[in-house]
């Protein structure tokens, strides 16, 4: 009764909103993770790509075998796979348990709420910022000397998602395709792409509700969320995830080889065609079994057909270009318009998400109900690629001139020029922590600015005895004070001193940078994100119809699985790794580790924004010049025209009903 249309589409896109949901956590608790099994960031990048480096070798073999199959069936199993993965991220807490250190400060082992101390921890940290100069220590580097065992298990669970990822996306939209009325797909596929988007805002909210228990939820910790000491419960939610894919995988592999409105269809074509031992030929052709010959001679198949060839290499360009905006976008916020970090996640969580699942549902609706000609779609996606093309241009001349050279860096180091004011002040290791002072300069750190006394006034931290601050007299009048006493747009809390009161502390710093006005910027720079974001998703359901109608049936598959492998080998994995490069060659300041460069402190705002932008403007217009040779190829195949009528449909199926009900 259940084995319908609507009722895979749903259960897909649920599986699929799931299955988002776990990058999104996983990228939600990675720094607790981090923090707990003492992983460096750069062992964190080789884990997040054990996923795409299994797609890359198995995704084409796994959709050739599979797609011969019960595909309901291996995509159960491939869900299967991602619970598997989700049970492994919990697995080191399992092993290792929460660690001495958060043990010992639970009231089960003996310890006891202690502000004092929680404020010792506090002045050690803040110690670490300020200027230690007349002989005294500064901030040390610490060694990241993590356990491996961890680092290997999150990884071997990451390459394991990489197989369910793989049978998920190949299988389960070709099993769509197959089984519903081929004008009826744009509209059922942009549903399940719907509930898909759904999963990454579900993900960052179990990751946050998840983190603000403690690690170890039966014990009593002694210590609040805000201590830094603090590590949450980053485990929990890979259970809920897993249990949760485990239990609508079931479900998944209930349903039948084919479903029975599909098989009435084919059943109906077949008496139509009075084609003898064509017909027969054909379909023994289909029923091939699997070898590892057909294997090779499907993808000669597949490396001759210009249509999804052409179609692939654009997607490769198009993937490519777009990989950074979804990367490093937060950090293109913060750092060219000056807003804070819960700004920018929450722009590119959900306002951009809104206008992403608003175009692929009004895409899909709209091709189900006109059925335009392949070339139409084909010159739509050529349309979209040139649109995409000028917005990321636009971004290029989308700055800030406010931010630009808005920073003191006053960066010691034994390769720079030591500026007099802190050279004493011993600033290497210590991290990039914006003040703003007094003169309307942001400083990188209260150390850079030689900052020497630090403390507490409600929400507000004060830095005193600057010595790169010069001492001046501001007036009431003063804009640049009369900013840095009102604004709200600065990443500590609003500030609400008066002016006899930043004198009584002395008026030298305040802990954030220097409110800056990038307000009109940021909005047009939002408004063309949004508009870019809407028109790039109108032509996902036009490109995936042509990718799958340019091949052969028994072919449709594995060309899928075919397109993920090249995705992943020219896309996914060199992309951020490139572009991550591109960032780099930008960076002014560079912080410090005792194996030597750290993460980037401060980047050159006006170079960033010119070379990621023209850089991908150039892929994903090469993307577009390849889909003009699409649009070429395209002219004779045929989209909604191998349909079989609905009035037939339904008479074959009362037929059905009637010869099941008659007793035998």
């Amino acid at each position: 009764r259940f084995a319908n249309k609507k009722a895979y589409v749903f259960l897909y896109g649920v599986v699929g909103c799931i299955f988002s949901a776990t990058y999104a956590y996983f990228n939600g608790t990675i720094t607790t993770l981090e923090k707990r099994y003492k992983i460096p960031s750069k062992n964190t990048g080789i884990i997040s790509v054990g996923n795409d480096i299994s797609s890359l070798f198995l995704s084409a073999i796994l959709s050739y075998y599979a797609g011969k199959g019960h595909r309901p069936r291996w995509i159960a199993f491939g869900l299967f796979t991602i619970v598997l993965f989700c049970w492994l991220n919990a697995l080191p807490h399992l092993l290792y348990g929460p660690g001495e250190a958060a043990l010992s400060l639970t009231t089960e082992h003996g310890a006891s709420y202690d502000e004092d101390q929680t404020k010792e921890v506090f002045e050690a940290q803040k110690a670490k910022t300020l200027c230690r100069g007349n002989g005294t220590r500064g901030a040390e580097c610490e060694v990241e000397e993590g356990n491996l065992a961890p680092q290997v298990v999150l990884f071997v669970a990451q390459f394991i998602s990489g197989v369910g990822s793989s049978l998920y996306y190949t299988l389960g939209v070709s099993y769509m395709d197959d089984n519903i009325k081929k004008s009826k797909t744009p509209a059922l596929v942009s549903v399940s792409y719907f509930l898909r988007m759904l999963g990454p805002a579900i993900g960052y909210t179990l990751a946050s509700y998840c983190l603000k228990l403690y690690i170890s939820p039966s014990m009593t910790p002694t210590i609040t969320n805000k201590d830094p000491r603090w590590l949450g419960a980053w485990w929990l939610g890979w259970l809920v995830l897993g249990l949760l894919l485990g239990f609508f995988a079931i479900f998944m592999g209930m349903f039948p080889k084919q479903l029975p409105r599909a098989a009435i269809r084919r059943r109906i074509a077949t008496e139509k065609q009075k084609l003898g031992v064509k017909l027969s030929e054909v379909k023994k052709e289909n029923e091939l079994p699997a070898s590892f010959k057909d294997m090779m001679i499907t993808f000669k198949r597949l490396l001759k057909n210009k249509i999804l060839m052409l179609n692939n290499i654009a997607s490769v360009f198009y993937f490519f270009g777009f990989m950074p905006y979804w990367i490093f976008t937060p950090k293109y916020i913060e750092t060219q318009y000056k807003q804070s970090a819960s700004t920018s996640s929450l722009v590119t969580g959900t306002v951009a998400l809104a206008f992403s699942a608003i175009g692929v549902l009004l895409s899909g609706i709209v091709i189900s109900k006109y059925k335009p000609r392949a070339r139409y779609m084909a010159a739509w996606n050529v349309l979209v690629g040139l649109l995409s093309v000028m917005g990321m241009v636009t971004y290029a001349f989308l700055g800030c001139t406010a931010a630009e050279n808005s920073v003191i860096v006053n960066h010691s180091s034994s390769t720079d020029l030591t500026p007099t004011c802190n050279s004493n002040c011993q600033c290497d290791y210590v991290k990039y922590s914006p003040i703003c002072g007094e003169d309307g300069n942001t400083y990188i750190s209260a150390c850079h600015a030689g900052c020497k006394q630090q403390y507490q006034s409600g929400d507000l931290k004060i830095y005193e005895g600057c010595s790169c601050i010069s001492g001046r007299n501001y007036s009431n009048t003063n804009p640049v004070l009369e900013r840095l006493l009102t604004s709200n747009s600065t990443s500590e809390s609003a500030y609400s001193l008066s002016y006899s009161q930043l004198e009584s502390h002395g008026g030298k710093a305040l802990a954030g940078p220097c409110p800056l006005n990038c307000q009109k910027e940021f909005i047009t720079f939002l408004v063309v994100m949004c508009f870019l974001k809407f028109s790039g998703a109108t032509g996902r359901a036009s490109n995936f119809l042509v990718s799958v109608r340019c091949v052969d049936e028994k072919d449709k598959t594995v060309s899928m699985g075919f397109g993920m492998m090249l995705l992943s080998l020219l896309s996914f994995i060199p992309s951020p790794i490139f572009f991550g490069l591109v960032l780099d060659k930008t960076c002014l300041v560079w912080g410090k580790t005792c194996s030597g460069k750290g993460n980037c402190w401060l980047y050159d705002g006006e170079s960033l924004r010119y070379l990621m932008n023209f850089i991908a403007a150039a892929f994903v217009l090469a993307g577009t010049l390849v889909d003009c040779g699409v649009w070429y190829y395209v002219k004779d195949l045929k989209i909604f025209d191998d349909e079989v009528k609905d009035k037939e449909i339904a008479l074959a199926e009362k037929e059905e009903e009637i010869t099941t009900d008659r007793p035998s």
